[in-house]
C-alpha cells in the first residue's frame, strides 16, 4: 500500500485552514511552557512568531 503523500499534504492544509486558530493558541501555550521550563526567552518568542507566521489566517504583524 503505497503512501499519497499529495492527498496527506491536501488534509493537512485543509486542517490548518481550518483549525489556524486553535493551532495558533497551542503553539503559544507550548511557548510559554518551554520559556517556564528552559528559559531562553528571546529564542523561543522567535520560533513561535515564525511557526504562527507560517498560518494562513493570522494576520501579519509590522515589526517595524
Amino acid at each position: 500500500m503505497a503512501m499519497n503523500f499529495d492527498e496527506l499534504r491536501n488534509k493537512a492544509q485543509d486542517l490548518v485552514n481550518q483549525h489556524g486558530g486553535k493551532i495558533e493558541e497551542g503553539v503559544e501555550k507550548a511557548g510559554e511552557f518551554a520559556k517556564q521550563k528552559f528559559g531562553h526567552e528571546a529564542q523561543i518568542d522567535s520560533v513561535v512568531g515564525k511557526i504562527q507566521d507560517m498560518i494562513p489566517d493570522r494576520p501579519k504583524q509590522d515589526t517595524a
